[in-house]
């Protein structure tokens, strides 16, 4: 397990535990007062900053172990400076942008190991990860002025979300520990 995984399952629980704030509100409430729809938003946020965090530690980690020799030498400062420069613009890591660095630095198109249960194939998650990545955005940048508008994100949407992203960082783990 890398550190970046750790670290991942650390974080994930803040949005667990504003998720548990959100129903304990919804259960101890009367019918007429609504839960602020700004925790579920807030806790997608979260997940999303946990995916995306995990994507530049673990990256990190790789280019560490891969290039930590060089570190010192002319090639070795190019290429630390290269990447810190790459992160520093990498926001929102979705599916392309993700397979982009992996592919760049290390030579390898993590989005391949993204299969699991009931995501028979990367194309497929490739598409939800983009999604959920579409609604943090909407979540972040879109604010929510019409109270009779719809929900930027339904609370079952965030336990499969939660479940999604815990599931794809695993499956990128194990994927990268043979890079």
């Amino acid at each position: 397990m890398s550190k970046a995984l750790e670290s991942f399952n650390l974080a994930i629980t803040d949005a667990e535990e504003l998720l548990n704030c959100y129903d304990q509100i919804n259960q101890n409430n009367a019918q007429d007062y609504q839960p602020p729809e700004a925790l579920k938003r807030a806790s997608l946020i979260l997940v999303l900053t946990a995916w995306e965090t995990y994507v530049e530690d673990i990256a990190t980690e790789l280019f560490e172990l891969k290039f930590g020799v060089l570190k010192g030498s002319q090639i070795g400062n190019f290429m630390e400076q290269q990447f810190s420069t790459r992160l520093k613009m990498f926001h929102n890591p979705d599916s392309v942008k993700t397979k982009q660095i992996f592919q760049e630095f290390f030579g390898v198109d993590v989005t391949e190991s993204w299969v699991w249960n009931n995501y028979n194939t990367p194309k497929e998650v490739r598409t939800v990860l983009n999604q959920w990545i579409s609604k943090r955005g909407d979540a972040v940048h879109r604010a929510n002025t019409d109270k009779q508008a719809t929900h930027i994100v339904k609370r079952n949407e965030l336990d499969k979300c939660i479940f999604f992203f815990k599931s794809l960082v695993r499956v990128t783990d194990e994927g990268l520990s043979y890079a």
